[in-house]
């Protein structure tokens, strides 16, 4: 850490890397760029207090972002890891705790540590421990301009770049729901392949244009557009706990019935509340259901596309352009309303050329889309199955 004197104030600055928390950054000029303020951290709150080790990592994006990793290096007993390292990618409107909020035999991240892997947890721009930038403040609307296109070509490359780096190893790599959709955008345009040893997708989203819930209502109308900005503005920020409680409720209404996840769970869940996205994440994924589509976002006519992509449409990502020897895991719910299964088989039909001994698909019918990060028997029902995948790979 180095430190320098402003005209105005003392501006920290902070290289990628191991780092200690709280910290605060700063601009020459005095105006806070990021504060952890008095908070911890997720190693110190969520995982040293389960009797696990734990260090806090960052990574500066292309574009400017800072983004926090964690990294459990050994398991419960203290053993250093002797398996390759993992990378957990979380979904919309989460973070890394969602790996951890269970207890340790039903917590992926400390599954994995206590099996001799050496766990990493990503937290994308705009999360808690993820609020930093280079230059912009989370109150400049410029902070807001993003898409999960750029959680495709940034976060998600840089994440898997330092982790490579810092263990001179390939990497496993396991994505729930929009953490998915970053990993199979990334790998339809053969980015950050060189470092992935295999890559496990629970409730993969790429198609959308099936579900059939209100969700593809507020989709397809002004409202939708709407209630997102509130949500984000609103529920996002809000601590409240009665009104997280109702978030979550809503969240299971609109995302599929979980069938086993605890009520301790959900107190957990909601004491942690929902984390803050961009509402032009949203209504990307919105323009995803109304046109069927896996393209980058739209700006709304043929000029403004020329402006960003040099054409007057977004361009596609093909799903077909994923190599076919890059081991996969899909892992999915009959009772999941986002993705669907309907979707999902969509999906596997674009893969169909996909080697026939990379591909392994993994189907639970009664589970939802947040059992597959929640549910107390997931650790039996879907994570065993993906370590024996990944002792293949």
């Amino acid at each position: 850490m180095e430190t320098e004197k402003g005209r105005n104030s003392t501006s920290i600055l902070i290289t990628d890397g191991a780092r200690q928390v709280p910290y605060t950054i700063n601009t020459n000029n005095g105006r806070l760029l990021w504060s952890s303020g008095s908070d911890v951290g997720i190693c110190k709150s969520m995982v040293e207090t389960q009797g696990y080790s734990c260090e806090e990592h960052t990574v500066t994006t292309a574009d400017g972002y800072i983004l926090s990793l964690q990294r459990i290096p050994a398991g419960r007993s203290g053993v250093t890891a002797d398996k390759p390292p993992v990378l957990l990618q979380h979904g919309l409107l989460v973070d890394a705790t969602t790996w951890l909020v269970n207890t340790p035999d039903q917590s992926l991240g400390f599954i994995l540590a206590d099996n001799g892997y050496d766990v990493w947890l990503a937290n994308t721009r705009g999360t808690k421990y993820s609020s930093g930038h280079t230059s912009l403040s989370p109150s400049d609307p410029a902070y807001w301009d993003w898409s999960w296109d750029e959680l495709a070509a940034y976060d998600l490359p840089a994440s898997v770049q330092y982790v490579h780096g810092q263990t001179g190893q390939n990497l496993h790599y396991v994505g729930h729901s929009l953490g998915t959709l970053m990993a199979l955008a990334a790998f339809s345009r053969q980015q950050s392949l060189n470092m992935i040893r295999s890559a496990a997708l629970l409730s993969p989203i790429a198609h959308l244009d099936q579900i059939t819930t209100l969700l593809k209502v507020a989709a397809y109308s002004m409202i939708g557009d709407v209630t997102i900005n509130i949500y984000y503005h609103t529920l996002t920020s809000n601590r409240n706990k009665n009104l997280s409680h109702g978030v979550l409720i809503v969240r299971f209404f609109l995302t599929g019935p979980p069938c086993c996840i605890s009520p301790s769970t959900m107190d957990a869940v909601a004491n942690i509340g929902p984390q803050p996205t961009a509402t032009k994440n949203m209504l990307h994924l919105a323009q995803m259901v109304r046109r069927g589509t896996i393209a980058m976002y739209d700006y709304g006519s043929k000029h403004h596309n020329n402006e960003h992509y040099g054409q007057p449409t977004p361009p596609a990502y093909n799903m077909a352009s994923i190599p076919s020897d890059l081991p996969l895991f899909l892992a999915y719910g009959g009772q999941d309303y986002i993705s669907d299964p309907a979707d999902v088989q969509t999906l596997i039909g674009t893969l169909n050329d996909h080697d026939a001994d990379k591909l392994v698909v993994h189907y639970t019918e009664e589970y939802a889309h947040m059992d597959f990060t929640l549910a107390g028997n997931a650790n039996q029902v879907v994570y065993d199955p993906i370590m024996g995948f990944f002792s293949l790979n």
